[in-house]
C-alpha cells in the first residue's frame, strides 16, 4: 500500500493501491480496562473502495517444503521464507487480488492478528537504514508467515522481529498480536529496528498513522526490541543518552512534522477523547500525548464500533466532520471512518469460554461509518462461496459490493440518508448481541455432549447472521433507491403550469 511499492498489480488497480500510505487507525484496550474483561483491539483498514475483500480459512497443513514467496501472489516485492514443515489452521481477510495482506485473523493456536498500521520513519534515519523494498517483509506477508507457526502472541513478536532484523522491513508498519493471555503493539523503526510493547491490562493504546512507542525497558518482560535500538540510535546521532535523558523509541526513529498535526494527531486526539473525557490537551500536541491511557469507563465492544466510525460529527472538533452537512473531501483533519476504508474490525478474546467461540471478530465491509459489524467466529469450519467472491468491479454476489454498493449510494446524499443506514444498522446489531447470548450458552452446554453437533450449531448460527446482515443490506438499499427517485422525481418534475401534465 505504500508509495515505494514495485509490484505486478496491473493497470487501475495498482494506481489505485500504490502509493496511498493513508491508511488505518488502531485501538489496543488491555483485559482490565474492558468492560467484561475480554482483550479488545479495533482497526480500520483504509486504502481504496475498489479493494474488495474476501474471507478465507487456510487449512492446516503437513510435510510442506520450500517457499513462501510474495510473488508467487503478485504481491508487494519479491519477499520469501521457509515454509514451515507443519502449517496451523488460520483465517485471513486478504484483498481481492493477491489472497495475501490478509488484514485480521485467527489461528489454531489462538493467537490473533491485526495489520499493519502505516507508520513512517524519520528520513534522516531511513537514509543509513533504509527499508528493504524489494525483498524486506511487508503487511502482504506478515499474517500468512506469522500465523501458521506462532502458538502464542511473544512467539509471533519474536518471529517478526527476526525477520525484521535479518531480512529487513520492506516498509513502515505498527502491528497487533494477541492471545488469551496478553496483547502485544509492535512498530518498525528503520529497515532493521522495531521494538514492541506489552499492553498494560488496564491501559489502552490509539495510534493513527505514526510511529507511537515511547518507553523501552530492556530488563522488563513487557518490552521486546532489536538487539541493536539503542545503540544504533546513539552511533547516528539520534539519541543522546547525556542530553535527552530516557530513551524515546518515537523521537529516535518516527517521523514528527506537519503532516502529522491534522493527517494523524486529532484522530489519536478523538480517541482519547472518546475514551478518557477527563484528558485535556491541544488537538496539536502530537508526540506529547499519553502513549497508554486509562479510560474513564470500562471499555465496551460497542465503544470501538463507535470509534471506528467515528468522523469528528460530535464534540469539539464537530467543525471538522466532513459529510453532515455536505461532503467536503478538502477537510484537512482526517477523520477515522473515510469512505476508502475498505473493511474495519473490532477483535475480541474471552478465555473463559471455549477458543472456537472465545475468539471472534466483528467485521465491517467497507467504511465503517455506513456499514454493519457481523461476527465471525474463530471456529467456523467454512464460508459461502460468496464470501470469496469480489473484484474492483461492483457485483451482485459478493459479500464485499453488497454492503459497499448501499454506502455509495448513500453518499450521494449523506445528510438525508445516512440516519436510515444507521438507525437500522444500530438495531440490528442491537439484536445481534442478544443472538449471540443465548447461541454462546447453548454450544457451551452441547459441546460438553456432543461435539460435532456443537460445531453444526456454529456453523449455522454465524453464517445465519451474516445472511440476515445480508439481507438487511438489501432491504436498505431499496429504500435508498425509494427516498433518492422520490427526491429526483421532486426536483426534475416538468408540468404545465397546472401541474396536470
Amino acid at each position: 500500500m505504500k508509495s515505494f511499492r514495485i509490484a505486478a498489480l496491473a493497470g487501475a488497480i495498482a494506481s489505485l493501491i500504490a502509493g496511498s500510505a493513508l491508511a488505518c487507525t488502531t485501538v489496543v484496550v488491555g483485559q482490565e480496562a474492558t468492560s467484561d474483561g475480554s482483550i479488545l483491539i479495533a482497526r480500520s483498514a483504509d486504502s481504496s473502495a475498489l479493494k474488495a475483500q474476501h474471507l478465507v480459512i487456510h487449512p492446516a497443513k503437513k510435510g510442506q517444503k520450500g517457499m513462501y514467496r510474495t510473488a508467487d501472489h503478485h504481491g508487494a516485492n519479491n519477499f520469501e521464507y521457509p515454509l514451515p514443515e507443519n502449517a496451523m489452521r488460520f483465517t485471513t481477510v486478504p484483498n481481492w487480488q493477491t489472497q495475501v495482506h490478509g488484514a485480521t485473523g485467527w489461528n489454531e493456536a489462538g493467537v490473533g492478528f491485526s495489520g499493519t498500521e502505516s507508520i513512517f520513519a524519520r528520513d534522516d534515519a531511513l537514509k543509513i537504514d533504509p527499508y528493504v523494498e524489494d525483498t524486506g517483509i511487508t503487511e502482504d506477508d506478515i499474517p500468512d508467515v506469522l500465523l501458521p507457526v506462532a502458538k502464542t502472541a511473544r512467539e509471533a513478536v519474536q518471529l517478526l522481529g527476526s525477520i525484521v532484523e535479518t531480512k529487513g522491513a520492506g516498509e513502515g508498519f505498527g502491528v497487533v498480536l494477541m492471545d488469551e493471555k496478553e496483547v502485544w503493539y509492535f512498530e518498525t523503526g528503520t529497515g532493521h529496528q522495531w521494538l514492541a510493547q506489552r499492553a498494560p491490562k488496564n491501559q489502552y493504546f490509539a495510534s493513527g498513522n505514526q510511529g507511537r512507542l515511547q518507553k523501552y525497558d530492556p530488563k522488563s518482560p513487557d518490552f521486546l526490541a532489536s538487539k541493536t535500538l539503542v545503540e544504533f540510535a546513539v552511533k547516528n546521532g539520534f539519541y543522546d543518552p547525556k542530553k535527552d535523558g530516557e530513551f524515546n523509541f518515537s523521537k529516535a526513529y518516527c517521523r514528527d512534522d506537519d503532516r502529522d498535526r491534522d493527517y494523524n494527531d486529532p484522530r489519536v486526539w478523538q480517541i482519547q477523547k472518546l475514551l478518557t473525557p477527563s484528558l485535556e490537551q491541544p488537538v496539536q500536541a502530537g508526540r506529547s500525548f499519553p502513549v497508554w491511557a486509562a479510560p474513564d469507563q470500562k471499555v465496551t465492544i460497542a465503544d470501538l464500533k463507535a470509534i471506528m466510525r467515528n468522523h469528528f460529527e460530535s464534540g469539539e472538533l464537530q467543525s471538522h466532520d466532513p459529510y453532515t452537512k455536505g461532503l467536503r473531501g478538502d477537510e484537512p483533519y482526517r477523520p477515522v471512518s473515510v469512505f476508502r476504508t475498505y473493511e474495519s474490525h473490532v477483535m475480541q478474546v474471552r478465555p473463559w469460554l471455549p477458543r472456537a467461540i472465545g475468539e471472534v471478530t466483528y467485521l465491517a465491509m467497507g467504511m465503517a461509518d455506513l456499514s454493519v459489524y457481523f461476527p465471525v467466529y474463530s471456529g467456523v469450519s467454512a464460508y459461502p462461496e460468496h464470501f470469496g467472491m469480489g473484484t474492483d468491479k461492483a457485483d451482485d454476489k459478493s459479500l464485499y459490493w453488497k454492503f459497499r454498493k448501499l454506502q455509495t449510494l448513500v453518499m450521494t446524499d449523506y445528510p438525508t440518508l445516512a440516519p436510515v443506514v444507521k438507525k437500522a444498522y444500530a438495531e440490528f446489531e442491537k439484536e445481534v448481541e442478544g443472538r449471540m447470548k443465548t447461541f454462546e450458552d447453548s454450544y457451551v452446554k452441547t459441546l460438553k455432549k456432543d461435539p460435532a453437533a456443537a460445531q453444526k450449531s456454529l456453523d449455522d448460527f454465524n453464517i445465519q447472521v451474516i445472511a440476515d446482515a445480508e439481507a438487511l443490506t438489501a432491504d436498505l438499499m431499496n429504500q435508498v433507491f425509494t427516498i433518492r427517485t422520490a427526491d429526483i422525481q421532486k426536483d426534475n418534475f416538468f408540468a404545465n403550469r397546472k401541474k396536470k401534465d
